[in-house]
């Protein structure tokens, strides 16, 4: 009876072990894992090891034989990569019409210096005096006219606000627009400075070149801001 018995759940065990192998076969052949760490579905991540760091991508069935090393290299070239990002046409058509206005009004300052002709619509007394401040001594830096530096201001500036400098994503165009403008604006408060605690007058066209170079800074300073500047492009 006892060894009936004992025979009986030899019997029992033997066919739960045969149970369990089968399973594992069955699972084995589907892809999935009896322990973490062996084998994924594709497109998962494979634990090695127990450490996050060292995971690799499963591919198919098949471990990715990329280390971290190649991995952190593609990420950092991705991030090296030069933007294409750039501002919108609109702002980019509004920055360049604000850089042909200044452009015309410096041309008609630079022919009336030369050619002692009275700006036209402007007062010759009173706060408002554009004859008494382009002739004042202030009118010349460094014995060159100032209208003729705005002149050569706003010549660049043309250029480098058209669409075709802002849609040429280099790290260069942009350092030159910022610096460009940086000196502009220095220049401005200068003049500012001039007519009201100098001379005693302003000078209407010069103190819409003044305006024009404000709003173009502030414009070039959001794009910065907005869209950022394009990285540095390796050889």
């Amino acid at each position: 009876m006892t060894a009936s018995k004992s025979s009986r759940a030899r019997q029992a065990r033997a066919r739960q072990a045969q149970a369990q192998r089968s399973q594992a076969s069955a699972a084995s052949r589907n892809g999935t894992a009896d322990k973490p760490g062996t084998m994924v579905k594709a497109s998962t991540l494979v634990q090695a090891g127990g450490s996050p760091s060292r995971a690799v991508a499963v591919r198919g069935g098949g471990a990715d034989r990329r280390g971290p090393r190649s991995t952190a290299r593609e990420a950092s070239a991705a991030l090296e990569a030069p933007t294409t990002t750039t501002a919108p046409l609109w702002f980019q058509l509004v920055t360049w019409l604000l850089a042909l206005a200044g452009l015309g009004v410096s041309i008609y300052l630079t022919i009336a210096h030369f050619t002692d002709k009275p700006l036209a619509g402007c007062s010759e007394s009173g706060l408002v005096n554009c004859t008494k401040v382009t002739t004042s001594p202030q009118s010349y830096v460094f014995g060159i006219p100032v209208a003729v530096l705005g002149l050569a201001f706003y010549l660049a500036a043309v250029v480098l606000m058209s669409p075709w400098a802002w849609r040429w994503a280099r790290r260069e165009i942009y350092l030159l627009r910022i610096a460009s403008l940086v000196v502009g604006i220095g220049f401005v408060l200068y003049l500012l400075y001039a007519e009201l605690f100098i001379i005693g007058s302003i000078c209407l066209y010069c103190t819409s070149v003044h305006a024009i170079t404000f709003i173009l800074f502030g414009l070039t300073m959001f794009a910065v801001a907005a869209w950022g500047i394009p990285k540095r492009q390796r050889a």
